[in-house]
C-alpha cells in the first residue's frame, strides 16, 4: 500500500509541474537559508569550544576600566600562590610580525609567545613535535599546519630557523590550524624562554601592563570558581602589597564569554553582543515559516481542484486515514527533494561565505552527526507543519459537497489563506523593517562626524627615532603627500591608556584616560577642533614642564564645562603633574559601541613609532609606492605595511557588517519564498475565477477595474500585516540597538518605506497573472456555457 501512495503520489507531482515547481522551489530556498543561518549561529555561538572551555577563564584586570590586558608578572605568581589551579599559562600576541626566512623577508600575523602551558589550556592537535617539550627551551617556535604548508610546501617544516627581529627559533613542532572561531587566533607559537629576560622586566610591578599581554587558568574539576574568586583579594594584598589597593580586582572572565562580553578594552577579536545571534536565529525561524506558509497555502489552494478526486475515492470506500497517507506521500515526496536541493545550495554558499561575509565555516560541516540531527529534525517539522493541514483539509472534503461547484471546505481554506497571506506579509515587512535598520546604522557607522578627518590617510610604522625626523621630511617633500606627522597612533587607534586625577579641581582619586603621543603637525592634519586654548607644539629637550592638550570629556569628568576656564590647569597623568595648554572637542578613537573616552595629547619623541600620511587623491598607487622605496632605504630588514584608517574603522564594525550583510541575503530570500506563494495563490484564483472576469469584460468593465478585482484584498490584508509588524519589528530593532553607545533613532520614514515596498512587491508580483486575466479573451473563458 506504500509502495502505491508513493507511485500515485509522483504520479500526480509530475502532472502539476508549475504546482510542484513553487513549492519545491520556496521550500528548498527556505530549508538552505535556514541550514546557512543555523551553521552561521552556530559556528558564532560555538567560540573558544574546546575540552576545557568550561574550566577555563582569562585573568583580567578592573581598577579604572575593564582590561584584557594585564601584567606579564601575574601568572608566575598565580602559580606559586594557587598550587590548586590545573593550569595556567601567559601569553603575548603580536597581530603583525615580520618573519625571515632564509634570504627571504615574509609579513606574517597573529604570532604568540607563549609556553608549554599554552597547549595544555587550548589542547591544540599536534602534527608533529612532542607537545610536552616542543616549547620548553629558549629559540624553538611552533607553526600552525597552514604556515608550515605555505612557507615549507615539501613537508621539512621540522627543524628550519625563523628570524624575527633579533631573535632566531628553530621549529620544534606543527599543530593543526587552530578553529577560525577563537578568541586567541594564531599561525605561531614562539617560545616564551625565547623573551625570558624581556618579560622580566615587564614582570616585575603590578601595573607593568603591555597591550598583547594575556592570563589563562584551567581549574580542577569539580573545584568551585566563586572559591577561588573568594581568594584573589588575599592574594593581591599578600604578592602585590601596597602596588594595590581594594578598588583594584582581578575579574576572571569565563573563556566561553570573551567573545560576548563588551565592556573590555584591548581584546585581539572584537566581542560581538549574543544578540546579534540571536536575531539571526530569528530571521531563520521566519524563513522557514514562511516557506511552510507558502506550502499550506499552494497545496490548500489546489486542494479545491481535488475535491471531485476525494470524493470518488470517498464514494468507491477510501477512508480518511488512506486520503491522509496519499496526500502525505506526495507533501513528504516534495519536502525530501527541497531538503536534499536545500543542503547542496547551502553547501555552495557556505563554500562563498568568507568572500561574502567573511565567515570561514567548510560545507564538511553538513555532514556532522549534531548538524545532520538538525536537518533531520527540520525536515520532519517542515512534513509536519507544512503538510498535515493540507492533508487533513483535502481528507475531509464530503463525496456530495465535493461534487458541487462551491462547498464550505473551499470557504474555510479562503479564510485560512488570507490568514496566512496576513502572516506571510508580516514577516517581510519584519525583516524589511531589519534590514531598513541595519543599513542605516551601518551608514551611520561609515558617515557620522568622527570629529577628525580620515580620508585618504594612511598608518605606517617607523623605527627608531634617530630616523623618524628623516623619514617625515623625505614625505613632505613627496607631491602626493600632503602632511605627515610621527606619533603613537591615528586618532582611531586606542591602546594606551594611563590614570589621571586633578586634586586641585576636588578630584584625588584616579579615573581612565587614553593617551595619545602626537608631534605638532597631528591636530591640523587630523583637522581636530580645538575648544580653546593652543595646539601641542615640538618641545625643546630642555623643557621639563609636561603639557597637554585634553578633550571634552576628560574636562566634563572633572566638573569644569567652560573650555577657557580649564586652561591652564594641573592635572595628574600617569602619576605626573601636567598643565593643560588647550581644550579639543571629542573625538571617536572607538567604535560606536562604546562612548567617548577622556583623552589626552601630549608630546613625546620617545613613544612616537606610527607615520600618519595624508595623502593627494590623485595617483594614490604611485605615491605609495614611493614612501615604499624611501621607507624600504631607511629600514631595509623590515616589510613595508600600511593600513588606510578607512580600514581600520570599518574592522571595527566587521561582526555588524556580517548581520548586515547576513539581513540583506536572508531578508531577500524570505520576500523572494512570499512572492512565489503570492503569484502562485494569484494564479490560482485567476483560473477560479475566469468565467467571472469574463463576464465583467462583456459589460463593459475597464482593464483598471478587473486588475482591481485580484489586487484589491491585497493591499487589506499587507494594512493590517503592517499593523501587526510594525511594533514587532520596533522592538526588536530598538532592542538590537542598544548594544552602541552611539545609534540611530527609529523614525516614521523606516515604517513608511517597508509598507511601501511591500506594496510594490505584491503589485510586481501579482502584474503578470492580473493582466493576463485582465487581457483573457471572454469568449474563450464563456465558451463552455
Amino acid at each position: 500500500m506504500i509502495k502505491n501512495y508513493f507511485k500515485i503520489a509522483w504520479r500526480n507531482i509530475s502532472r502539476n509541474l508549475g504546482f510542484t515547481f513553487l513549492n519545491i522551489f520556496g521550500l528548498t530556498l527556505g530549508v538552505a537559508a535556514c541550514l546557512a543561518l543555523f551553521l552561521i549561529v552556530r559556528n558564532e555561538l560555538g567560540y573558544d569550544n574546546g575540552d576545557k572551555a568550561d574550566r577555563t577563564y582569562r585573568v583580567t584586570l578592573h581598577a579604572l576600566d575593564y582590561n584584557a590586558n594585564v601584567s606579564m608578572g601575574l601568572i608566575p605568581t598565580m602559580r606559586t600562590y594557587f598550587p590548586q589551579l590545573e593550569h595556567a599559562t601567559s601569553v603575548f600576541y603580536q597581530k603583525n610580525v615580520d618573519i625571515k626566512i632564509g634570504s627571504n623577508l615574509y609579513a606574517e600575523k597573529n604570532m604568540v609567545i607563549g609556553d608549554s602551558e599554552l597547549d595544555k589550556v587550548f589542547d591544540y592537535q599536534w602534527l608533529a613535535g612532542d607537545h610536552n617539550t616542543a616549547l620548553s627551551d629558549p629559540n624553538s617556535a611552533v607553526l600552525t599546519e597552514s604556515l608550515a604548508k605555505k612557507y615549507f610546501p615539501h613537508g621539512n617544516a621540522m627543524g628550519q630557523v625563523l628570524v624575527f627581529g633579533d631573535k632566531t627559533a628553530k621549529v620544534t613542532g606543527i599543530i593543526k590550524d587552530p578553529p577560525a572561531n577563537t578568541s586567541l587566533p594564531l599561525s605561531l607559537i614562539v617560545s616564551y624562554n625565547t623573551f625570558k629576560q624581556q618579560f622580566a622586566d615587564m614582570g616585575k610591578y603590578f601595573w607593568s601592563i603591555s597591550g598583547g599581554a594575556y592570563a589563562y587558568i584551567v581549574l580542577p574539576k569539580n573545584y568551585s570558581i566563586h572559591t577561588l574568586e573568594k581568594l584573589i583579594p588575599g592574594y593581591l594584598k599578600n604578592v602585590w602589597g601596597k602596588e594595590v589597593d581594594a578598588t583594584v580586582q582581578l575579574p576572571l572572565q569565563p573563556l566561553r564569554d570573551v567573545h560576548f562580553d563588551q565592556r573590555y578594552i584591548n581584546n585581539i577579536v572584537t566581542p560581538t553582543s549574543k544578540d546579534t545571534y540571536f536575531a539571526l536565529i530569528g530571521v531563520a525561524l521566519l524563513i522557514i515559516i514562511t516557506a511552510c506558509i507558502n506550502f499550506i497555502n499552494l497545496a490548500t489552494a489546489r486542494a479545491i481542484k481535488r475535491a471531485k478526486e476525494v470524493g470518488v475515492r470517498k464514494v468507491l470506500g477510501a477512508q480518511r486515514e488512506q486520503l491522509i497517507g496519499q496526500f502525505m506521500s506526495e507533501i513528504t515526496i516534495m519536502v525530501l527533494i527541497s531538503v536534499l536541493l536545500g543542503v547542496g545550495i547551502c553547501a555552495l554558499f557556505l563554500s562563498n561565505a568568507n568572500s561574502w561575509m567573511s565567515i570561514n565555516i567548510s560545507p564538511a560541516e553538513i555532514l556532522e552527526p549534531q548538524v545532520l540531527g538538525w536537518i533531520g529534525a527540520i525536515t520532519i517539522v517542515v512534513i509536519l507543519c507544512a503538510g498535515l493541514y493540507p492533508a487533513f483539509v483535502q481528507s475531509a472534503f464530503q463525496p456530495v459537497d465535493s461534487f458541487k461547484s462551491n462547498s464550505s471546505s473551499s470557504v474555510r481554506g479562503l479564510t485560512l489563506r488570507k490568514g496566512l497571506v496576513v502572516m506571510q506579509f508580516a514577516i517581510s515587512q519584519v525583516l524589511i523593517v531589519g534590514t531598513l535598520i541595519v543599513a542605516t546604522q551601518m551608514d551611520f557607522f561609515r558617515n557620522q562626524d568622527l570629529g577628525f578627518n580620515k580620508d585618504a590617510v594612511i598608518s605606517v610604522n617607523v623605527f627608531g627615532k634617530d630616523k623618524q625626523d628623516v623619514f617625515r621630511q623625505q614625505l613632505v617633500n613627496m607631491p602626493g603627500i600632503k602632511e605627515a606627522s610621527i606619533n603613537s597612533g591615528s586618532p582611531s587607534y586606542n591602546d594606551q591608556w594611563a590614570p589621571f586625577s586633578a586634586p586641585a579641581l576636588g578630584y584625588p582619586k584616579d579615573n581612565v584616560t587614553e593617551i595619545k603621543f602626537i608631534d605638532e603637525k597631528y591636530i591640523d592634519m587630523f583637522q581636530l577642533t580645538m575648544l580653546a586654548g593652543q595646539k601641542i607644539g615640538k618641545k625643546a629637550p630642555t623643557d621639563t614642564v609636561q603639557k597637554v592638550v585634553v578633550n571634552e570629556t576628560l574636562m566634563h569628568d572633572l566638573g569644569v564645562q567652560d573650555p577657557q576656564k580649564f586652561i591652564n590647569q594641573r592635572i595628574n597623568v600617569s602619576g605626573q603633574v601636567a598643565t593643560v595648554i588647550g581644550v579639543v572637542k571629542d573625538f571617536q578613537s572607538e567604535s560606536k559601541h562604546k562612548k567617548r573616552r577622556a583623552c589626552v595629547l601630549e608630546y613625546n619623541p620617545d613613544r612616537f613609532f606610527v607615520a600618519s600620511i595624508k595623502l593627494r587623491p590623485d595617483n594614490m598607487p604611485a605615491t605609495i609606492a614611493a614612501i615604499n622605496k624611501t621607507w624600504s632605504t631607511l629600514f631595509p630588514d623590515r616589510l613595508f605595511k600600511y593600513e588606510f584608517i578607512d580600514d581600520h574603522i570599518a574592522a571595527m564594525y566587521t561582526q555588524e557588517q556580517k548581520v548586515y550583510t547576513a539581513f540583506q541575503l536572508f531578508s531577500g530570500i524570505a520576500i523572494l519564498i512570499g512572492c512565489l506563494g503570492l503569484y502562485g495563490l494569484i494564479a490560482f484564483a485567476a483560473s477560479q475565477r475566469t468565467k467571472e472576469v469574463g463576464i465583467r469584460k462583456v459589460l463593459g468593465a475597464p482593464l483598471s477595474s478587473i486588475v482591481g478585482l485580484f489586487t484589491r484584498e491585497f493591499v487589506v490584508l499587507i494594512a493590517i500585516a503592517f499593523l501587526i509588524a510594525a511594533p514587532l519589528g520596533y522592538f526588536m530593532m530598538h532592542k538590537w540597538l542598544q548594544n552602541f553607545a552611539y545609534h540611530i533613532s527609529i523614525g516614521p520614514t523606516i515604517f513608511l518605506v517597508s509598507i511601501s515596498a511591500s506594496l510594490a512587491i505584491a503589485a510586481l508580483t501579482t502584474a503578470h497573472q492580473t493582466i493576463k486575466a485582465a487581457l483573457a479573451n471572454p469568449v474563450k473563458s464563456l465558451r463552455s456555457e
